[in-house]
C-alpha cells in the first residue's frame, strides 16, 4: 500500500498527498528560481581556476621566486579548497558553482586519488629506512634506537652533527655490524659494505655518499643524500637554486652508477612533484608512490605537510612504504620494503 501523509485541501479539509509530491515541488521551485544559475559565479570561477592550477602546474614558471616549485611542493593541499568551495556553493544555492566544483574534484582525484588508499603489500626481502635526525636533536641515542626498531636492514641518517656521531654509532652498533659516516650523512647496514665514498653534489662539503651493500640477493648501490635546504621569503619567493644544482649533480652520479639496482635514501628538500628534482625522480621510483600508505608526509614532524624525505629505487620492486614514529627530530623517519 502506497504511503501517504495528510495535507490541507482547498476547502480546508484534509486529504492524502503522495510522498513524491514534496520532491516535485522542490524541482518546480528550482525551475522557477532562475537565480540558481546566476548566483555564485565568483565561486564557479574560483573552482575552475583551482582545477587549472592543478592541471597546468608544470607550466607555472620558476623564473619568479621559483613559484612553480613552491606550488608543486604543496600541490596536494589544493584539495582542501574543494570541500570549502562546495559548502559555499550550497550555502549560496548556486547550481553553477556546485557543478564547477566537480572539475577540481575530478582533477585532484586523478592526480592524488591513488595515494589516499594504502597500497602496502606483503613480501619483500630488503627493508630500508632514512631519517634526517636534526643537528640539534636532544636525544641522539633514543632517536637511533627508534629507527633501528623498524627492523630495517639498511639505515641512512642525515644532518649528523660531529659531536653526536659517536652517540649514533654506539646506539646502532648492536644491530648494524657495518657502517660509514661521510661528512654529515651516514649509512648503517646488517650486510657488508664496499666501494664506499662521498658523492660530490657541488656544495663544497660532504652531504652525500654512496656504498655497495652486499645483500644475500646480490649487490645494491645505496646512495644517501641531504640536498640543500630551501627557504620561502617574502622578498625572494622560494629560494632553491643550490638545491637544484645539487639535485642535478646527484642525478648524474646515479645515472652513471655501474650497478643496475640502486636505492636512494635521504632528505631531498623537495617532493616528487617538484620539477627541480627531475634529474633524480625521472630515473627512479618513489616507494611511497608505488606502494605506500597514504601521502607519507614527513615534515614538519609536529604537523606533516610535505614528503621531502624520500626513498627511491631503480631496478627493484617496492612492496611497502610507511612513516615511522616521531623522534627528537623535526622530520619523521620513513621506511620501505623492496623486492630485489
Amino acid at each position: 500500500m502506497a504511503q501517504a501523509y495528510v495535507t490541507e485541501t482547498g476547502n480546508g479539509s484534509s486529504g492524502p498527498e503522495r510522498t513524491g509530491s514534496g520532491f516535485r515541488r522542490l524541482l518546480k521551485g528550482l525551475r522557477h528560481d532562475r537565480g540558481i544559475w546566476r548566483r555564485g559565479i565568483l565561486l564557479a570561477v574560483l573552482a575552475v581556476l583551482t582545477a587549472l592550477l592543478m592541471i597546468f602546474h608544470a607550466q607555472i614558471p620558476n623564473t619568479i621566486g621559483n613559484l612553480g616549485s613552491l606550488t608543486e611542493t604543496f600541490l596536494p593541499w589544493l584539495g582542501v579548497a574543494i570541500p570549502l568551495l562546495l559548502v559555499l556553493a550550497l550555502v549560496r544555492r548556486s547550481a553553477a558553482a556546485v557543478i564547477a566544483v566537480l572539475l577540481p574534484a575530478v582533477v585532484w582525484l586523478n592526480l592524488f586519488g591513488g595515494l589516499v588508499t594504502g597500497k602496502s603489500g606483503g613480501g619483500g626481502n630488503l627493508t630500508v629506512a632514512t631519517h634526517n635526525v636534526n643537528a640539534e636533536n636532544p636525544d641522539p641515542e633514543g632517536t637511533a634506537k627508534k629507527v633501528a626498531a623498524s627492523g630495517a636492514d639498511v639505515v641512512a641518517l642525515e644532518e649528523l652533527k660531529a659531536g653526536a656521531v659517536a652517540s649514533y654509532e654506539s646506539a646502532l652498533a648492536p644491530t648494524y655490524k657495518y657502517h660509514s659516516v661521510q661528512g654529515t650523512v651516514g649509512l648503517w647496514s646488517k650486510y657488508p659494505m664496499s666501494d664506499t665514498r662521498p658523492v660530490d653534489i657541488q656544495l663544497g662539503w660532504i652531504r652525500a655518499m654512496r656504498s655497495t651493500v652486499e645483500t644475500p640477493q646480490g649487490p645494491v648501490a645505496v646512495y644517501v643524500a641531504h640536498l640543500p635546504s630551501v627557504r620561502v621569503k617574502l622578498n625572494a619567493g622560494f629560494t632553491a637554486h643550490q638545491r637544484d644544482v645539487s639535485a642535478d649533480a646527484l642525478g648524474h652520479a646515479i645515472v652513471r652508477d655501474p650497478l643496475k639496482r640502486v636505492v636512494l635514501l635521504g632528505d631531498l628538500n623537495g617532493t616528487m612533484n617538484d620539477r627541480a628534482l627531475s634529474p633524480v625522480t625521472s630515473q627512479m621510483r618513489s616507494t611511497q608512490g608505488a606502494a605506500g600508505d597514504g601521502f607519507g608526509f614527513s615534515w614538519p614532524a609536529a604537523f606533516p605537510m610535505a614528503r621531502i624525505d624520500q626513498i627511491m629505487v631503480k631496478g627493484l620492486t617496492p612492496v611497502s612504504s610507511w612513516t615511522l614514529p616521531e623522534t627528537g627530530s623535526d622530520h619523521l623517519p620513513i621506511a620501505a620494503r623492496v623486492e630485489l
